[in-house]
């Protein structure tokens, strides 16, 4: 044991060069963005395997290593991922906010009445209470200027009737 505590007190940066670019390239892993943490982390590897000055086998022998590990972490990533758990962690943002459906939002207009902007053939534009809308008649042909009511809403759908005089 003193031999290895001696090593690492003599390798004190290298060691911690290579932990924390370990720990970079792993949060690379789980968080997805730009790169900054797997770059970050690469160039400390290197670092590291430099500022133990091995000879070309040891640092071959060192980077095959590092990768092996790296291999294991991305599979259990990848793993976590495809079970669900990750989106499940701490590491992954949720969401804060409930918004509400555009169905819900539609939904406000059923029974208002308004004015068809363009010829419904079945499909067009009409405004209620000063808001434009895409709408669909019910089949039936329905000419631009006519009085029209917001019989239902399908989904994303809205279905107006021509309204009697």
């Amino acid at each position: 044991m003193d031999i290895l505590s001696q090593i690492i007190v003599d390798n004190t940066l290298a060691v911690v060069l290579l932990v924390v670019g370990f720990i970079l390239m792993c949060i690379e892993m789980y968080i997805p963005g730009f790169g900054v943490f797997g770059t970050l982390g690469g160039v400390m590897l290197i670092g590291g395997i430099v500022a133990t000055k091995p000879t070309p086998l040891q640092a071959l022998i060192m980077v095959v290593v590092i990768v092996a590990l790296l291999c294991i972490v991305l599979s259990l990533s990848i793993h976590s991922a495809s079970k669900g758990r990750l989106s499940k962690s701490k590491l992954v943002l949720k969401e804060v906010s409930v918004e509400r459906s555009a169905v819900e939002d539609m939904e406000y207009f059923i029974g208002k009445d308004g004015v068809s902007l363009t010829v419904l053939r079945p499909a067009g534009m009409a405004e209620f209470e000063g808001v434009k809308l895409n709408v669909v008649s019910d089949g039936e042909f329905i000419p631009a200027g006519a009085h029209v009511s917001v019989a239902r809403v399908d989904g994303n759908r809205i279905v107006v009737q021509k309204k009697s005089a």
